[in-house]
């Protein structure tokens, strides 16, 4: 069992030594840490991390894996190379040195006014074709948008294996479409038997339906007010409010903002009551363990396969389409 902390006596377990850098930094510095804590709190020393930008999150510099539990922790080898992210920071496999890159959102707003947004999604496809599984609805519509030619010109391919990227992407984004269909379908059905018990043993809650629709009426008004107390931009809070199945919609750095927010501002913000407010944290947890899953299980066949070589085009391509 992990210790608390250095100093808390009987059970403490041993140091275990860390490399750990932040952001773009090249250099790595030395920790020994017992546990998560104390390697979180040495990481914001070491690395001057203001408060205002904790909780900060420690993830695996090979490939992005978010490390929150500690028992895994413990189960690293020793020297494992660790990025110490800070709020709102965002992980992402890097086009330029086969290392890792790091997006604040001020960063993703700038590449989104400077330059092409398609472009810098597509770079990261040339980098890691795994990366469409990570990606949000609306990053995938945007690079389906891209004429073929240009796509293909940004990525280094002909066009044939361009238009088969692309129709892998709208397959992608038709199965979430599906998914999404599916979960409304379960809901419905889950309700409809609710009702319908109720109105055998009470054949009374008339409200319940118009009290639901007040309650999304209500939102508008009052999110404006709620949302300054929730660190979430107000594009990912509009999305979990008025889309079916919000965890679809988002990428996997929103889906781990929004299970790691604290759940009565969230509910504040989005004016839902706690429960409704738990349901979702819970399913953008699942949604995200999902797609990580994914993506390492990707990460592994590659490995195994290939050597640690990335997987050639057509195959990886012709492997998505038969799923």
């Amino acid at each position: 069992m992990a210790g608390e902390g250095p100093g808390s006596g009987e059970g403490v377990s041993p140091l275990k030594q860390c490399l750990i850098r932040r952001k773009s930094q090249q250099e790595h510095h030395g920790v020994a840490a017992s546990c998560l804590r104390e390697l979180r709190s040495k990481a914001c020393d070491i690395l001057a991390i203001d408060k205002a930008w904790e909780p900060i999150t420690l993830v695996l510099a090979e490939d992005g894996t978010i490390v929150d539990d500690e028992d895994y922790f413990l189960c690293l080898p020793p020297n494992t190379k660790f990025v110490a992210l800070a709020r709102n920071e965002k992980w992402t496999s890097s086009y330029t040195d086969g290392g890792t890159a790091w997006l604040s959102r001020e960063s993703i707003d700038e590449v989104d006014c400077g330059e092409e947004k398609w472009k810098h999604l597509a770079r990261q496809l040339k980098d890691d074709l795994s990366s469409i599984i990570l990606m949000s609805e609306e990053d995938l519509q945007v690079l389906i948008d891209v004429p073929c030619s240009d796509l293909a010109q940004e990525l280094s391919q002909n066009q044939p294996k361009t238009q088969m990227l692309q129709d892998t992407l709208q397959q992608a984004l038709d199965r979430r479409e599906e998914e999404r269909q599916s979960k409304q379908l379960l809901e419905l059905y889950m309700k409809a038997l609710k009702n319908e018990g109720s109105i055998l043993t009470k054949a009374s809650e008339p409200d319940a339906a118009p009290r639901e629709e007040m309650n999304l009426v209500d939102t508008d008004s009052s999110s404006a007010g709620a949302s300054t107390k929730s660190p979430l931009s107000s594009e990912i809070l509009v999305a979990l409010k008025e889309k079916p199945a919000p965890e679809l919609s988002l990428d996997s750095q929103d889906l781990e903002l929004v299970f790691k927010e604290d759940t009565e501002a969230l509910a504040l913000a989005l004016s839902w009551d706690k429960e409704k407010t738990e349901a979702l944290q819970q399913a953008c947890d699942q949604e995200l363990s999902r797609r990580l899953q994914q993506v390492q299980a990707l990460h592994s066949l590659r490995s195994i396969s290939k050597g640690k070589k990335k997987l050639p085009w057509g195959d990886w391509l012709s492997s998505k389409r038969k799923k």
